[in-house]
C-alpha cells in the first residue's frame, strides 16, 4: 500500500504525535477555507481553547484561527470542548440555592430596541420563577447595551462576585453575573475580539457559561440551525447538565421575543421541537419599530420602571409580559404561554413585580 506523506498522517493520526498548536490547527485541519477544512477532535479543540486562555497564541494566528473557524462554522462538539475549558479554567461558579433559568443573552448588547429582559425577569420573579442573566461590559463587536447597563441605569450593583450573584437570586429571584467577575479569562480577551472586527465563536460560548449552574437554559437563534447547534452543544458538554431548553428569535439576537411571526424551539432531553407562534395573538400586535427608544440603557431602564410600577400598560407591558411568560413557560411553571401571560400580569397587578425592583434595589 502507498504510504500517506508524514504530514498527513500526523494530521489523521491521534493527538498523542505533536502538541495542537494555533498554527499547527490552522495548517492541518481548519485553515484550509469553508469548503475543505475539517473538523477538530474534541482533544484538539480543548488544546486549542486552552491555549487562547493562556494568552499564547500570536495576535495574527489568533486572528486567522478564529476567522477560519467562523468560515467553517463549529460542530457542536467543539463547541463542547469550547465551552468545558472556559468553565474549567476561567469559570467560577457559584449556585444559589434555587434553581433559576438562565438566561444566555448574547453579550455584545442592543443598539436600536427596548432591552426588556430585566422586566421581564423581575415579573417572573415575582410570580415564583427564579432568573439568572449574565453579560460583561461593552463586548465586541457590537459593543452596545447588555444587562449590566440597563441595571446600572436603575441603580442596581452589578459589579459583583460570584457568590453576591448567588445570593441575590436567592435574595431578589433575580440575580446579575458580571463577566469580569465569574469569567475574567474571557474578558481579557476583549481588545483582541475588537481587533477581529466580527463575531467569532466567543461570543457563542460565553453566553453557555451558565455561572449558577442552572439545570433551564433559555437562549435566542436567528435560524433554527443555530437552536439545533445549541442543544446539540449542550447535550455533550461534559462540565454541566440541563433538563430543559428553550429558544426563540430574539429581537436583535437578544432575548427578547421579536414581534410577528415567531419560532419557538425547546428540548426536554430528547428531541428537539419546533413551533411558530404569531406574538399579536398574546398582546404584541405592534412591529419591532414600536419597540425602538433612543438612548437603550436609559430608556429601558425608565421603561421597566414604569411597567413593573403598573404606571404604563401599553406595548412596552405587553411584550415584557410575554417575555415573562417565555421564562415561565421555559421553568415548566405554565403549561401554555396564555397562562404565563396572565401570570405575568397578575404579578404586576399585585405590586409584586414593583416589589422585586426594590429589593434588587436594596441588595
Amino acid at each position: 500500500m502507498l504510504a500517506l506523506p508524514e504530514a498527513t498522517t500526523m494530521a489523521q493520526g491521534s493527538d498523542a504525535d505533536a502538541t495542537w498548536s494555533l498554527q499547527r490547527l490552522l495548517t492541518e485541519v481548519v485553515g484550509s477555507g469553508p469548503k475543505s477544512a475539517e473538523d477538530m477532535t474534541r482533544a484538539q479543540a480543548r488544546e486549542a481553547l486552552h491555549r487562547i486562555l493562556d494568552g499564547d497564541p500570536a495576535p495574527t494566528t489568533l486572528g486567522a484561527f478564529w476567522l477560519a473557524n467562523r468560515w467553517k462554522r463549529n460542530t457542536p462538539e467543539e463547541l463542547a470542548a469550547f465551552v468545558d475549558v472556559m468553565r474549567e479554567e476561567s469559570v467560577t461558579v457559584a449556585e444559589p440555592d434555587c434553581d433559576p433559568v438562565d438566561c444566555g443573552a448574547n453579550y455584545d448588547g442592543k443598539h436600536t430596541t427596548a432591552l426588556l429582559g430585566v422586566a421581564a425577569g423581575l415579573v417572573a420573579a415575582a410570580a415564583g420563577t427564579p432568573v439568572v442573566v449574565h453579560s460583561g461590559d461593552r463586548v465586541p463587536t457590537q459593543e452596545a447595551t447588555a444587562y449590566t447597563h440597563v441595571l446600572d441605569a436603575l441603580d442596581v450593583r452589578t459589579d459583583l462576585d460570584p457568590g453576591e450573584s448567588a445570593a441575590m437570586t436567592d435574595e431578589v429571584g433575580f440575580g446579575f453575573y458580571y463577566q469580569p467577575r465569574f469569567n475574567p479569562a474571557v474578558h481579557a480577551l476583549r481588545d483582541r475580539r475588537r481587533e477581529m472586527g466580527v463575531r467569532t465563536f466567543v461570543n457563542t460560548i460565553e453566553t453557555l457559561a451558565n455561572p449558577a449552574n442552572a439545570s433551564i437554559h433559555l437562549g435566542s437563534f436567528y435560524h433554527l440551525a443555530f437552536a439545533k447547534r445549541i442543544v446539540e452543544t449542550m447535550s455533550d458538554l461534559d462540565s454541566y447538565s440541563v433538563d430543559r431548553v428553550l429558544m426563540f428569535q430574539g429581537l436583535e439576537g437578544y432575548d427578547d421575543v421579536r414581534p410577528g411571526s415567531t419560532v419557538v424551539a425547546e428540548w426536554d432531553g430528547e428531541a428537539l421541537e419546533d413551533d411558530e407562534i404569531e406574538t399579536a395573538e398574546f398582546g404584541m400586535d405592534f412591529d419591532r419599530e414600536a419597540l425602538a427608544v433612543d438612548d437603550v440603557a436609559a430608556d429601558s431602564a425608565a421603561i421597566t420602571e414604569a411597567v413593573l410600577t403598573g404606571e404604563r400598560d401599553d406595548h412596552f407591558a405587553d411584550a415584557v409580559a410575554l417575555n415573562a411568560a417565555l421564562r415561565l413557560y421555559a421553568a415548566d411553571d405554565v403549561r401554555h404561554l396564555d397562562d404565563g401571560i396572565d401570570v405575568a400580569r397578575d404579578a404586576i397587578a399585585d405590586g409584586s413585580a414593583a416589589d422585586r425592583l426594590a429589593t434588587l434595589r436594596q441588595f
